[in-house]
């Protein structure tokens, strides 16, 4: 932009100047007043209205400002507009604005720049209005270190919902994601969870002793090697060698190791840890992983299936953790690795099911001949929830010490403490270079989940078929690792996306449209 800049030094243009003050940066662009073609840009510190303090932010705008504005040509600058997150422009004694507004206020004039009052909004409304054609009105999402997604009406935000922070949300957000890595190791160490690669990598990043690693930190260690076994008999899309996919593992001898095989309307007896008992028509298999149900008869609740999970009662409920099953016509137990079945249709790895031969991910429980949300047409898709994966393999398969688990512990959590919360944003890619160089199941699950948590709240906002979705933050655009799985998830929403890289050029068209407002 050198050149761009030395010709409007020279050509003496009116300037606009937009903010896009994030969580994580802030970023300033200038740009010509008549056609918004940007000349300069700049970029600092975290620009939350609420989480940062006055004196702080307003030194993070005074630099990026200053970066992007250089002296020279302060003097031709007309209009600020600045998207803020934790700030909104709809009312304005709301605190987040009045915190942006000092700050930006008191930048400005430090900086010499007298363009009148800025225009104050969020991040989102400024991302909104990055869309080709500047909209007014639809819906907007954005997914990088936090999350939230707003209703736009008359370039205004009207509907929240989420963004409320690390503390009690932001679900499906890059601190979501690294929080939930951390867990996946913690939870591994203590023997609760699963294998996976992601106990090394957290564990590496965050500075824990290389012999108390798994596998003793040699590189590509345990838990790689355990990580075919996690789908044995299993392609990386979870289908089985043949091309089918298998909704549990094999039912093993319905008398191991105390497993009883039911009569009709009678509840099965504990069968060995995963094993099945045989199951009758309208009838679940025997008790699952350590003691579980049995299962009952016509209209009554199914056994539990393997590692807590609960199958439907029609015997073809898929197993996952946590879920209860149900009679016949009534919502089916948990699918596998969470999903959820009901009916006759049968869960998959994430996905909530509804009504006969349904299967969606994300969705709510809907009737018969009803879809729930983010529906059927997601099953399957690249990048969307796992189908048909196997249970994951005891923990107590890995070969890592308890001393060397408890060694872990101590150096992983004091890490984690000492630092602000929100930083765990930074182990999300982690999880991304996870799921893809070791196709680890258990960062898969993370991934899925967040696009499913993420679809949970543009679905909040009651949007209506063939609204658009503006779209941006470092999870998302074009190489984002949430991209396919969230637009795959909208499209079955009757949705369509337009992605945008950030919230500069939005906030640069609203100032813009307030130059043209003021003359």
């Amino acid at each position: 932009m050198g050149n761009e800049l030395n010709q409007e030094r020279q050509g003496g243009s009116s300037l606009v100047l937009g903010l896009d003050a994030g969580g994580t940066r802030t970023r300033a662009v200038l740009a010509t007043a008549d056609d918004g073609r940007p000349v300069g840009e700049g970029a600092a510190g975290p620009g939350n209205a609420l989480t940062v303090p006055v004196p702080q932010l307003t030194e993070h705008l005074a630099e990026a400002i200053g970066r992007a504005v250089p002296e020279s040509v302060r003097g031709r600058v007309v209009a600020v507009a600045g998207g803020f997150a934790g700030a909104t422009g709809a009312a304005a004694d709301e605190p987040g604005r009045r915190n942006a507004l000092a700050a930006l206020t008191a930048a400005l004039r430090r900086l010499g720049i007298d363009a009148g009052p800025p225009v104050i909004g969020s991040d989102i409304e400024a991302a909104f209005a990055s869309a080709p054609g500047t909209p007014a009105d639809g819906l907007a999402l954005v997914a990088g270190t936090g999350a939230v997604a707003m209703r736009i009406t008359d370039r205004r935000g009207t509907v929240t919902v989420d963004g409320d922070g690390w503390l009690l949300g932001d679900d499906g957000s890059g601190f979501w994601i690294g929080r939930a890595a951390v867990r996946a190791a913690l939870r591994m160490a203590d023997g609760r969870g699963a294998p996976t690669a992601l106990a090394e990598a957290v564990g590496r990043e965050l500075g824990v002793s290389g012999d108390a690693l798994p596998g003793g930190g040699v590189a590509g260690g345990a838990v790689r090697r355990l990580s075919p076994d996690v789908v044995v008999g299993y392609g990386a899309d979870g289908a089985t060698r043949d091309g089918q996919h298998e909704a549990v593992p094999p039912a093993t001898d319905p008398t191991a190791a105390g497993g009883r095989p039911p009569g009709p309307g009678q509840s099965g007896g504990a069968a060995a840890v995963g094993g099945q008992g045989p199951t009758g028509s309208w009838q679940s298999g025997g008790a699952g992983v350590a003691g579980g149900r049995g299962p009952a008869g016509p209209g009554q609740s199914g056994g539990v299936g393997a590692e807590g999970g609960r199958s439907a009662s029609d015997g073809r409920g898929e197993h996952g953790e946590g879920g209860r099953p149900a009679g016949s016509g009534q919502a089916g137990g948990v699918g596998a690795a969470g999903g959820r079945s009901s009916g006759t249709g049968e869960g998959a790895a994430g996905a909530r099911s509804s009504g006969p031969e349904q299967t969606g991910a994300g969705g709510r429980p809907a009737g018969s001949g009803r879809t729930g949300a983010a529906g059927a047409a997601v099953g399957g898709l690249p990048g969307g929830p796992a189908f048909g994966r196997r249970p994951l393999p005891p923990h107590d398969d890995t070969p890592w010490s308890r001393p060397h688990r408890e060694a872990y512990r101590r150096h992983l959590l004091p890490a984690v403490m000492a630092e602000p919360p929100i930083r765990l944003a930074r182990l999300a890619p982690l999880v991304v270079a996870a799921a893809r160089d070791a196709e680890d199941p258990v960062a898969l699950a993370i991934l899925d989940e967040a696009a499913d948590q993420l679809t949970e709240t543009v679905r909040a906002l009651g949007p209506r078929p063939g609204e658009r979705v503006v779209a941006t933050g470092g999870l998302l655009g074009p190489d984002g690792p949430l991209t396919d799985r969230l637009e795959a998830r909208l499209h079955a929403l009757g949705l369509t996306v337009d992605w945008v890289p950030d919230g500069c050029l939005g906030a640069v068209a609203l100032a813009r449209l307030a130059h043209g407002g003021r003359t």
